[in-house]
């Protein structure tokens, strides 16, 4: 893999991993936008760990202050009732569950057998209308402190259809966050929150996995790890640009993308 590749699946991912529009998705189908062989799970895997560098260093201080109010010696019901901090430290937790046990009975299969042009195109346009419905007709009179445990679930559920190629992780959440009567800013800070454990669990399996068949495996690390960097810088700009813009104006245009690139992959790819 040459630098430029690297460099540019790098900010494909950094860009699309925290906008509304699939970063899997574009992992797959740029390489064949460009006649590029596919990169494999090894390269995502570490791209991934770069967004979540980047979605670490953005949101700090949030995540210190969870971090310190888990850590107190309080029981779990007083961390719960007591502290926004700490309710919000068990609901990302909670919110590891769905996703967690669906890739481990299902991971393998999605990996083998769903990486397809095809799919990601139905995916995107058909989440993307999704988004457009959530954008523009859901209630959005609730924020963080308003999350409940049966919210936490739903969008938790809706994070696990994230392993189908096209469907994207943030899009996803984002959608079901709206659904749930959450503030767009609200629902997009939570996706970004609810990103953290789920791609450090995911990225450590898959690492530990890479070293135990390290041998088997032609692996250009100077290629990673610039992907590795180009992910993670453009990952935490993405954030901020993706939190400005919905203040502003809304998901639509997201949508609107997610639907248009849809059908000219189906057309051209």
């Amino acid at each position: 893999m040459g630098i430029l590749q690297a460099v540019t699946l790098g900010v494909v991912q950094g860009l699309t991993e925290f906008l509304p529009v699939s970063s899997s998705g574009h992992l797959i189908f740029f390489p064949h936008l460009f006649g590029w062989g596919d990169q494999g799970i090894t390269f995502d895997v570490v791209l991934h760990l770069g967004t979540l560098v980047a979605v670490v260093v953005y949101f700090r201080k949030k995540l210190w202050s969870i971090i310190i109010e888990l850590l107190k010696k309080k029981n779990w019901q007083q961390k719960f009732k007591e502290s926004d901090d700490g309710r919000m430290g068990w609901f990302l937790f909670l919110s590891i569950i769905p996703a967690g046990l669906v890739g481990l009975l299902l991971g393998d299969m999605v990996e083998e057998h769903l990486r397809s042009t095809h799919l990601v195109a139905l995916s995107l346009i058909f989440w993307g209308i999704v988004l457009w419905f959530a954008d523009e007709f859901s209630e959005r009179n609730k924020n963080h402190t308003d999350l409940t445990w049966k919210r936490v679930i739903s969008i938790a559920c809706a994070q696990a259809l994230a392993l189908i190629p096209g469907t994207s992780r943030s899009g996803v959440t984002m959608t079901a966050g709206l659904l749930s009567k959450l503030s767009k800013k609200d629902a997009a800070e939570f996706s970004f929150l609810m990103s953290v454990p789920i791609i450090f669990l995911a990225g450590g399996l898959k690492i530990l996995e890479l070293f135990k068949n390290i041998h088997a495996l032609e692996l250009n690390f100077m290629s990673m790890f610039i992907g590795f960097i180009a992910s993670a810088v453009s990952g935490f700009f993405a954030i901020g640009f993706l939190l400005k813009m919905i203040q502003k104006w809304s998901f639509k245009p997201f949508a609107v993308y997610r639907i248009l690139i849809g059908i000219l992959i189906l057309l051209f790819l």
